[in-house]
């Protein structure tokens, strides 16, 4: 246990509350506020795309991997200086959310909500090369867990902070107030301030970065044959190495298994995402409080949360990533089971207690496992490029098959959707084992 005082474990647990802070703004907490101001649950729904932002960034994960910014990349290195600008561009983004009603502009409120996952996803692309350069592959396993820590930690922050905040802006009042959802996102943006204090004082990775083989010989093709002018041969010599390089790496140290690792990278968190989307919406139409959910999500979900985050990252140490990554999708499923239980309990603040907390001790198991298997497949000279790709195709047809959640929960009611949703996790475990035979088989070679 004396590796999670290391003092990188401790900077990734600062950067990655910086990173779960917008997460649940976006979500969880807008979901709750779009809601209660009386936006139907199909149009929810559909806010969900919101995410595939998340789902896209290694598009331009190679310029944030290769691009120095000006005078940024000087004072501060390339990855704390693109750090520190997504950080403001979220800060700006959750400023105009917090300053726009979405019962009177739906679509400014979208497009400030945009501009939040747009920054999000690009800090999540230097924090995930940050913490892959950080440290040796041995401690990959708890620098995930003390990021999952700060990360699970924020997503409380701002899923039942901002809803405790915003009832007490309320006060006495029942109904939609504006005013009050404006207050609780000025205080998150104000949170933002952790993750970029982090980012001035932290110390940037020392990384021996080496132009790749392939891209000296396009260089040098390029030079003999094409007979182009030498800062043209360079740029495309340096596009391919940023943009074409990391993925052919990829395929080409597993080949066609690289198939199988992207199918489970793409569907092991589909269970949870599905189902996330309409858990508040389902504590509203239970009939919830926003003190309620808030309270038992404080307590009952940090503690969890806690817990679940310092087994992930213990056992996977302890009993392989494989292993956890099996149980972990299996806990994703239980809970929700739960939830589906839940529905035909109705208003119970005590199953409220056990189905948060239950999800929450689930997800820092599951999310522990994943972070450090998906860092173990990256290369370092592509760590960026190479991770945006894996936490990409993690969210895209989760996220794609969230945003019609919405419209399954009016068709076939919570219940239901909450028992389609735990069976989406049974092809994950069929995944996890073919990828765990392939691996074995392709370390004992």
């Amino acid at each position: 246990m004396k590796v999670y005082r290391h003092p990188r474990a401790l900077t990734l647990f600062f950067m990655g509350f910086s990173a779960g802070l917008p997460l649940m703004l976006l979500f969880s907490s807008l979901s709750f506020w779009l809601r209660e101001a009386d936006v139907s649950r199909a149009t929810i729904g559909f806010f969900s795309w919101i995410g595939l932002a998340y789902s896209v960034k290694w598009v331009w994960s190679p310029l944030v991997d290769r691009m120095p910014l000006p005078l940024l990349s000087q004072l501060l290195g390339r990855r704390r200086s693109w750090l520190l600008l997504s950080q403001i561009a979220i800060v700006a983004g959750l400023l105009g959310m917090a300053f726009t009603d979405p019962t009177l502009n739906l679509t400014r409120m979208a497009l400030f909500a945009v501009l939040v996952a747009f920054s999000s996803a690009t800090q999540d692309i230097v924090i995930d090369a940050f913490r892959i350069e950080a440290a040796e592959e041995r401690l990959q396993a708890a620098l995930a867990a003390t990021y999952m820590f700060g990360y699970r930690l924020a997503m409380m922050v701002a899923g039942a902070g901002t809803l405790a905040i915003a009832a007490r802006a309320a006060g006495d009042s029942t109904g939609y107030q504006q005013s009050a959802w404006m207050v609780a996102y000025l205080f998150m943006g104000g949170f933002m301030a952790v993750g970029i204090i982090t980012t001035l004082v932290t110390r940037e990775p020392e990384v021996k970065l080496e132009t790749p083989k392939q891209e000296q010989r396009v260089t040098q093709w390029m030079a003999q044959k094409a007979h182009l002018p030498t800062p043209l041969v360079r740029l495309a010599g340096w596009f391919y190495g940023a943009v074409v390089c990391p993925f052919s790496d990829f395929f080409r140290r597993y080949r066609w298994h690289a198939l199988l690792l992207l199918a489970l990278i793409s569907t092991y968190r589909i269970s949870d995402i599905v189902m996330g989307i309409m858990a508040n919406p389902f504590y509203v139409d239970l009939g919830f409080t926003k003190n309620e959910v808030a309270t038992v999500t404080k307590i009952f979900g940090v503690i969890m949360t806690l817990v679940g985050v310092t087994l992930g990252g213990t056992l996977t140490m302890r009993f392989g990533v494989m292993k956890m990554l099996f149980t972990g999708a299996i806990a994703a499923a239980i809970t929700n089971a739960l939830f589906a239980v839940m529905s035909l309990v109705g208003n119970n603040v005590y199953w409220l207690a056990l189905v948060v907390s239950a999800d929450n001790l689930a997800a820092g198991i599951a999310t522990s496992a994943f972070i450090a298997w998906m860092s173990s497949l990256t290369n370092v000279q592509y760590s960026a490029t190479q991770y945006a790709l894996f936490s990409s195709m993690m969210l895209l047809l989760p996220k794609f098959v969230a945003g019609f959640s919405g419209v399954m929960v009016d068709a076939i009611g919570y219940n239901y959707f909450f028992i389609f949703s735990a069976l989406l996790g049974a092809p994950v475990l069929v995944l996890i084992w073919m990828a765990n035979r392939f691996l074995e088989t392709n370390q004992t070679s």
